[in-house]
């Protein structure tokens, strides 16, 4: 994209399987591009929000640009769930240490 003028009309969907897991597609194709079996890895598509992308849009875990790239070139942008970590960075380190007993 190299016009701050182009956008996109995009649906996104979060899936029943797996918690976090997104699917970004435009409006105008729905879900007719994602392959069957992400889809069924997916589980059942719930539509939660409709939004205009733009280059310069600010999205919370994605880069615009590389979903409008993504939804352009393969028909939809799958967001998976952040890794886990651990609440306290020390925590694997602290386990281990020698215990006293």
């Amino acid at each position: 994209m190299n016009h701050a003028a182009d956008k996109l009309l995009c649906d996104i969907y979060k899936g029943s399987k797996k918690e976090g897991m997104y699917i970004f597609v435009s409006r105008e194709d729905g879900l007719s591009k994602v392959p069957d079996g992400l889809m069924v890895r997916f589980g059942a598509p719930l539509r939660v929000t409709t939004v205009v992308l733009t280059e310069d849009k600010k999205l919370a875990r994605a880069d615009a640009v590389a979903v409008i790239m993504d939804i352009k070139n393969q028909g939809f942008y799958l967001q998976m769930p952040p890794p886990l970590v651990a609440l306290d960075s020390g925590i694997n380190e602290n386990s281990m240490l020698p215990r006293s007993h």
